[in-house]
């Protein structure tokens, strides 16, 4: 009997033993996230810790942000009722009236000396030297007429020559001169400043709509001329022209407005900002794979269009971008 309570004793203590080496072991974590030696690919064991980044599905297509600038009618195209020749074009600024004027008037000019002046002193000195051939006219005769010549020559250079200044200031303040000469009456010219960052988006021959103090619930809509040449190296600012057709006269030089432009990247993936990540000048996104299973991708960016950035390369249609917990992802994947 003795015995046998001896090894029941014996055996009890054993067991004790092998459920204190037991608790002793350490347990294994099945929860934490797997990431690969490289860091591009993170796995989740668990399905609720996956389920915490939420994902857009990416495609094609067109990005479309309205950039406004304030503007102003800056000119006006009417039909001139005295028969002129041309239009009449009502500045708001009395410099660029002046400089379009003398343009006008030097342009007469020109035409008058290349057309008419030059024409016929060619003319006079051709019928002197047939008279000097025959002894019917002198050297000196022959002298003045090429001099008459060179002085009409002499005048047409000075014309052209003073015609550059005002041409310049219609270009800095926003105008092509050869289209306000040929513009039909019924037109005005809206002009606005743009920033220099956003000018690669521009246009020429792009669409606006443009909105007046004046009329205040009317949209107008219009299309951009041209883009200037010149960049303001204080405002960093570009001026933009804009026409829109006048014909009922509504418009009147000096009135201000807004003008919306809708910036176009044209049909291309984009990402959300918030799915970017960028790492020692590198851009990253992380795709979900899986279900449980999200993969770090390199990609090549463009402009930002309002919330979206436009991905040249790295990215198909259809996949799955992580837009929340990006930065839980990215901290797994670089180490921090």
């Amino acid at each position: 009997m003795k015995n046998i309570l001896v090894c029941t004793c014996l055996a009890m203590t054993l067991m004790a033993g092998c459920k204190n080496k037991a608790a002793n072991k350490p347990v294994q974590d099945n929860s934490s996230p797997v990431v690969n030696a490289s860091g591009t690919k993170i796995s989740f064991p668990l399905a609720e810790s996956a389920n915490f980044f939420q994902t857009e599905k990416i495609s094609s297509s067109s990005l479309m942000a309205n950039v406004t600038a304030p503007a102003k009618v800056s000119a006006t195209v009417l039909r001139s009722n005295e028969g002129a020749s041309g239009n009449i074009v009502i500045f708001d600024n009395p410099e660029l009236a002046g400089n379009y004027t003398q343009l006008l008037q030097h342009l007469t000019m020109i035409n008058q000396i290349q057309n008419i002046n030059i024409r016929q002193r060619k003319t006079e000195l051709s019928r002197i030297k047939d008279l000097q051939e025959h002894g019917a006219a002198t050297g000196k005769d022959l002298l003045e007429s090429q001099t008459a010549l060179a002085m009409e020559e002499t005048n047409l250079i000075n014309e052209r020559s003073a015609i550059i200044e005002h041409e310049t200031k219609l270009k800095a303040g926003g105008f092509e001169p050869k289209q306000l000469r040929t513009a039909p009456a019924g037109t005005a010219y809206i002009i606005c400043d743009v920033p220099e960052s956003d000018i690669s988006q521009v246009k020429k021959g792009g669409k606006c709509t443009i909105q007046f103090t004046a009329f205040p619930n009317e949209d107008f809509t219009g299309t951009i001329d041209d883009i200037a040449d010149l960049v303001d190296q204080t405002t960093r600012m570009i001026k933009l022209r804009v026409n829109i057709n006048n014909s009922n006269g509504k418009l009147k030089a000096g009135m201000f407005g807004t003008v919306a432009f809708g910036l176009s990247e044209g049909k291309r993936l984009s990402i959300n900002k918030d799915a970017l990540v960028t790492v020692q000048g590198r851009n990253y996104v992380f795709l979900k794979t899986a279900p449980q299973v999200f993969e770090r991708r390199e990609v090549n960016i463009g402009d930002q269009i309002g919330d979206r950035i436009v991905a040249f390369s790295g990215l198909k249609d259809g996949e799955n971008v992580v837009t929340k917990g990006v930065m839980q992802l990215k901290g797994l994947s670089f180490g921090y």
